[in-house]
């Protein structure tokens, strides 16, 4: 398939605008699974860090090596849920492309119609900035969860 520029002068066929509007919108569709699948992935892995972390808290204390081990695998587990600010990230950038999709099929929808008159349908805003994170890592320091 060959894709040609549209001349801003000459709108986009009817059916060519709503054949790419449907296409946007099965994105946007695809974009909710992704982030409910991220949210309940996330879900998990912090349910089991705070049981993992409780279980090992509740165990006796003890000297030596084993005391040593279970205050490691305390920190380390506290460190690990740095990872989870994936989630925060990703579900930003989720709402952000899909509410610049929604703009996309809106206008598409709008200027598809444009001829027939109706001049109320409502185009949704564009997100202001290109960009909600600007955070491209994630590095050890205090997390703030929820």
């Amino acid at each position: 398939m060959e894709l040609r520029p549209v001349s801003m002068d000459r709108p986009l066929p009817l059916q060519a605008a709503a054949d790419l509007q449907d296409n946007l919108l099965m994105v946007a569709n695809d974009l909710d699974r992704l982030q409910t699948l991220l949210a309940d992935a996330c879900d998990g892995l912090l349910c089991g860090f705070c049981v993992t972390t409780g279980e090992l808290r509740a165990l006796p204390a003890a000297d030596g090596p084993a005391g040593d081990a279970v205050a490691r695998a305390i920190s380390r587990l506290s460190d690990s849920v740095i990872a989870l600010q994936f989630q925060d990230m990703a579900t930003q950038l989720i709402a952000h492309t899909q509410q610049r999709l929604r703009h996309c099929t809106d206008r598409i929808a709008h200027d598809a119609m444009a001829d027939d008159g109706d001049d109320d349908y409502l185009v949704t805003e564009a997100p202001s900035r290109p960009n909600p994170v600007t955070q491209d890592e994630m590095d050890a320091g205090s997390v703030d969860l929820f």
